[in-house]
């Protein structure tokens, strides 16, 4: 950081790769896409956001004011000409395109506008990159999700097939798919000096953080209960996740960009970015850290009725993000949780809170 004497090699990097240069981020106005807009804006990068209006209220872009770091256009992912002609005119350097349908229990009531946003939407992103003639990394991000599940021990790495039960997984996988395609038959590494199209996939899920209002996600559920003092209701206590805080991901993203912008030849076609396997725990830990962490506090698990599936197991390797991007977790889970619930604790705070989080995170990049 600035008020540092010395900077770490990777935070180094961050700011001679962002600082002047134009990123086009899609999704700018939810959750994870708030809190890279702020670390972007941190970096000193010129940013355009297109996203859909903040789906929440309260929501963490109002609150950091995010239209203060961006040029914000509202609009769907959905809209192709419309997110044509935004990224043409901008004519970014870099691109994170993060807009999705995100939660998996909508995508039952929703399947056809999750598939539509979440496979279609990523190949409008995809397409329109063929009216760009100047060199440009894009980072697309999907989720853990996209793996063809089998509910074992294992962890996925990313030769593992893709799948997906419930439509929102099945979604992303497609969009993997579809990157796939368009990086083999348009983009493809081998005529790079021609196009200048630098495409990889990023998988991640699982974030938690504050500023996450989203309806049946378990950190709001648990904050929710706490302030009102009444019981948190679990509906999957025994789910293993890979849960992580959401610098940890967002970081990752900016790397990978940094990465590919240093290289002539790309990258892997997808990466990993979760915890350390010892972070790897169930919906009820989790519940019962945040308990710890904010002094009081009590949960049960409701009997319900005729739900829908939700996988019960899901782990991540992480091991080529860390040999090829130098990128591994900085803050282990009960950091991760104890940071969440400060921010949620103080969010009045907006976007100084934020800042301080990002910062104390990057300040200990590269310590170990």
């Amino acid at each position: 950081m600035e008020d540092l004497e010395v900077m770490s090699n990777t935070l180094k990097l961050l700011k001679s790769t962002y600082k002047g240069k134009k990123v086009f981020l899609t999704g700018h106005t939810g959750f994870k896409g708030s809190w890279m807009l702020s670390t972007l804006s941190y970096l000193g990068a010129d940013i355009k956001g297109y996203s859909l209006s903040p789906n929440t209220d309260p929501n963490i872009y109002d609150f950091i004011s995010g239209n203060h770091y961006c040029e914000s256009v509202i609009a769907d992912i959905n809209d192709f000409e419309r997110l044509r002609t935004e990224i043409l005119n901008f004519k970014p350097d870099f691109i994170f395109h993060l807009a999705a349908q995100p939660l998996v229990r909508e995508s039952y009531q929703n399947p056809l506008y999750t598939f539509h946003t979440n496979a279609i939407g990523t190949l409008n992103v995809l397409e329109s990159l063929k009216g760009l003639p100047s060199k440009c990394m894009v980072v697309c991000v999907t989720t853990d999700k996209v793996y063809q599940n089998n509910e074992w021990q294992y962890p996925y790495r990313e030769e593992e097939p893709l799948g997906g039960y419930d439509p929102y997984s099945a979604s992303k996988a497609m969009a993997e798919i579809g990157i796939s395609s368009y990086t083999n038959s348009f983009f493809n590494s081998k005529n790079v000096e021609e196009h200048q199209k630098f495409i990889v996939s990023a998988r991640a899920g699982n974030v938690i953080g504050g500023g996450d209002w989203s309806k049946d996600r378990i950190i709001p559920d648990v904050v929710n209960a706490l302030n009102n003092g009444e019981s948190i209701s679990v509906r999957n206590p025994n789910a293993v996740r890979p849960w992580q805080h959401v610098l940890e991901p967002v970081i990752g993203y900016l790397i990978l960009g940094a990465k590919l912008s240093e290289t002539n030849k790309g990258l892997s076609k997808a990466y990993n970015f979760g915890p350390n396997p010892q972070d790897t725990f169930t919906v009820g830990q989790l519940v019962e850290m945040a308990i710890k962490i904010w002094g009081k506090g009590e949960w049960h698990h409701p009997y319900l009725e005729n739900q829908p599936h939700e996988a019960n197991l899901l782990k991540l390797d992480i091991s080529k993000a860390g040999v090829e991007l130098n990128w591994q977790p900085i803050w282990d889970a009960k950091t991760a949780i104890s940071q969440t619930l400060e921010w949620y604790k103080n969010f009045n705070l907006g976007i100084d809170l934020t800042l301080t989080h990002i910062k104390q995170y990057l300040a200990h990049l590269d310590q170990d």
